[in-house]
């Protein structure tokens, strides 16, 4: 029967929820998904997650220094793809690795996408909204301080954070961005003086790079403090990235 709907009506979208109580989060085995199954693209059927709560994964130092640093993953990755990289970067810091919710194709996403570089808008505004209230929860939680909070993010990861710190504005106040770009189409102007923002782009990154100048252009017209890096390199993060967040958040704009 479900094959004969399929085919009958092709833009046909079957969803279901599974509640789960609103304070169960965290671990895989906590997090119960609300499955979409949609036809998208050229008549092929491609499947859409997206899970009721945020995983997240936290590391805390030897000896902490007050500082927290949120990690946002690139495509495919999770709440821990980040870590070892963050540790280099700040290793004093508390970490807080968080799992986007959305899962297209098989790989986990912060929002859904429609080609490599177009996005599904309503969707980023809706993950943008939950990620900032999750924070707000998390926060008191586990008694982190906002104001001393900075933001890695990767690729996806890096492109929800600068359209959290639009939509959101107060929420993000430093963040260092790798690969990023800017995933809204209609983009709010909100006031983003006293935010300081690393953006690290690949010279050779052919996809993302070139969109990279416009996100800066946007950010600063909003009154943020931008340090945009051109690297020689890929998509692919590494050492060189460590290197330059590290510095940048020992100088008096980073820190």
């Amino acid at each position: 029967m479900t094959g004969l709907l399929m085919r009958a009506i092709p833009a046909l979208t079957i969803l279901l929820a599974v509640l789960t109580p609103p304070n169960a989060l965290a671990r895989d085995d906590a997090v119960r998904p609300l499955v979409v199954a949609a036809l998208e693209g050229k008549g092929e059927q491609a499947t859409l997650s997206k899970s009721a709560e945020f995983a997240f994964e936290v590391v805390r130092p030897e000896k902490p220094n007050g500082q927290t640093m949120v990690l946002l993953h690139g495509s495919g990755g999770n709440e821990t793809s980040l870590v070892k990289l963050a540790s280099r970067i700040a290793p004093h810091a508390t970490l807080l690795g968080i799992r986007g919710r959305v899962t297209q194709d098989g790989r986990t996403r912060w929002y859904k996408r429609l080609d490599p570089v177009t996005f599904d808008q309503d969707d980023v505004r809706a993950e943008s909204q939950a990620f900032a209230s999750f924070l707000g929860r998390t926060a008191l939680e586990l008694d982190i301080d906002l104001s001393r909070t900075v933001f890695l993010g990767y690729s996806n990861g890096a492109n929800l954070i600068a359209a959290t710190a639009l939509l959101h504005p107060g929420l993000v106040r430093k963040a260092a961005l790798l690969r990023p770009m800017s995933v809204l189409d209609r983009p709010p102007t909100p006031a983003l003086a006293g935010a300081s923002l690393l953006m690290i782009a690949g010279e050779t990154d052919s996809t993302y790079a070139p969109f990279a100048p416009a996100l800066e252009e946007l950010l600063e017209s909003c009154g943020a403090a931008v340090d945009a890096r051109i690297i020689p390199s890929d998509h692919m993060i590494g050492e060189e990235d460590a290197r330059i967040v590290a510095e940048w958040l020992a100088t008096p704009a980073g820190d």
